[in-house]
Formats: structure tokens, C-alpha cells, sequence
């Protein structure tokens, strides 16, 4: 029996079930609340490849991450997201972003799959609902934002935080960059998207831009929007990308997940 259970304010949610056991009915259940609420995790959770490759095929068609190798020829849409205690500078992921923005066609969906984690609380992933960001923009600002778009690099800010992991495993290629628009209907609700670890800057000339900016990055990461998710061994989460931003939190140690993204 599939059990949801709402973080407060519905940042993200708990969904309690064997994924080896869910039926299509489940599915439907589990779209639904990731439609509602986000982000949703599910504990205790013994997944082999094979099997969480074809789990997230139900939420639609795999991706290749562009900028990291995956996990091996038979499984390539597995990336390995990985921390360890020899590393210099910050983790992979450490600061708020949405994935793959800089591309034309970025994934909606990521899922994260821990296969070895350090002490629980030591390593959290921070979500922050830009469903709860929108709500709260006061009415001129979105009147703003409505037909701005932002520009996306590879190369931006957050990119410092691959380095480790682009020097073992990286793929070979030049600057990805994009445009998007800064606010996105999914359903019936509106959400900020907007990825400060890969914006450089707004897609036409505006009237105070960098103040522009340092409001709507102070606005989407305010405190009252997050959730801090730690993480178990053999914990999966999925989140939608166009209304949740995430970080990694700074620590010392090794950890390694498994993350697919997806279209």
C-alpha cells in the first residue's frame, strides 16, 4: 500500500512503497504527487542498475548528462555523483541550481539513487520550491519576469564544483549555453525557473539588472522555501527541475549517488 507523506508547507514528500512492488496504479499515484509537490524520496530501497534504469522510464525517455561519462557502457544514462575525502574545494552540485539548464531542451526530472552516504545529516541536498517562490513574487515583479528570459552556461558559477569529477570523467566538450524563460506553467501552477549556478545574465537590456538579479536570487532561496533531505543508504529522490531548485551542503568525507536525469 503506497503512503504519501507531506513534508511541511509540501516542499517535497516522503512516498512510502517497494518500487519493486508498484503497480501502474502507483505510478499514476507517485506522477501525481511529484506534479504537487516536487521532490519525493523513498527509503530503503535495494535498486540494482537494471532496475533503476527501467524505473525511470516510466516518468519518460533517459538523458545523457553532456558533461560527465556514465557509470558504464551497458548503463550510460547512470552518472556518478561522487565526493571523496581527498577532494579539494566544494562538492559537486554546492550551490542552488536546476539541472542541464544551459541546454536547449534541459531534463525535467532527476533522480538521485545514494549508494554510499557518511553520517546521516552530514550530507543533505537542500530543495527549494519555486511554486512557493512564485506565490510570493509581489504582482509587479511577475508582471516583470513574465516576458524576461535568463541566459544559461555550463561555464557559470556552479561550474567550479564539477572540476574533480569533470578532470576522471569529463567529456570533451565546448561551452553549452541557452536561454529559458524565468517563469514556467506546469499544470495549473506557475514557477520560477531560474538556475543561479548557471545564469549569466538576462536575454535583453533591462533598466537595474544586477539589482534585478540580486532580488530574484535572494527571493527564490529564502529559507521559508526549503527543504533539507538527508540522506540513507539506498534512498531514492525524484524532483521536477522547473519547480525546485537543490544544492548540495558542504562536508568532508566520501559519498557516492547515482543520478538519472530525464527528458
Amino acid at each position: 500500500m503506497l503512503k504519501i507523506i507531506p513534508n511541511k508547507k509540501n516542499i517535497g514528500a516522503e512516498i512510502v512503497v517497494s518500487l519493486k512492488e508498484v503497480t501502474n496504479k502507483d505510478i499514476f499515484k507517485i506522477k501525481k504527487a511529484l506534479n504537487k509537490y516536487g521532490m519525493l524520496y523513498f527509503k530503503n530501497q535495494k535498486l540494482t542498475s537494471k532496475f533503476y534504469v527501467n524505473f525511470a522510464k516510466n516518468f519518460g525517455k533517459l538523458a545523457n548528462y553532456p558533461r560527465l561519462k556514465g557509470l558504464n557502457k551497458r548503463f550510460p544514462q547512470i552518472t556518478v555523483v561522487q565526493r571523496k575525502s581527498t577532494d579539494k574545494g566544494p562538492s559537486f552540485g554546492e550551490q542552488f541550481h536546476t539541472d542541464s539548464i544551459y541546454t536547449k531542451k534541459p531534463p525535467r526530472f532527476t533522480m538521485l539513487f545514494s549508494k554510499l552516504v557518511p553520517k546521516k545529516g552530514k550530507a543533505n541536498t537542500e530543495f527549494c520550491s519555486q511554486y512557493l517562490a512564485y506565490k510570493e513574487l509581489p504582482n509587479s515583479i511577475k508582471k516583470k519576469f513574465k516576458s524576461i528570459k535568463g541566459k544559461y552556461s555550463s561555464e557559470g558559477p556552479i561550474s567550479i564544483t564539477t572540476k574533480e569529477r569533470v578532470k576522471e570523467k569529463g567529456k570533451n566538450i565546448k561551452e553549452l549555453k541557452s536561454s529559458h524563460k524565468i517563469i514556467k506553467k506546469i499544470s495549473t501552477n506557475y514557477s520560477i525557473y531560474c538556475s543561479p549556478g548557471h545564469f549569466v545574465g538576462f536575454t535583453s537590456k533591462i533598466k537595474n539588472h544586477e539589482k534585478l538579479k540580486k532580488f530574484l536570487f535572494n527571493h527564490q532561496t529564502k529559507k521559508k522555501f526549503q527543504y533539507s533531505l538527508p540522506w540513507e543508504k539506498n534512498q531514492l529522490a525524484i524532483w521536477d527541475n522547473r519547480s525546485m531548485l537543490h544544492q548540495a551542503t558542504p562536508f568532508k568525507g566520501n559519498r557516492i549517488m547515482h543520478r538519472i536525469t530525464i527528458k
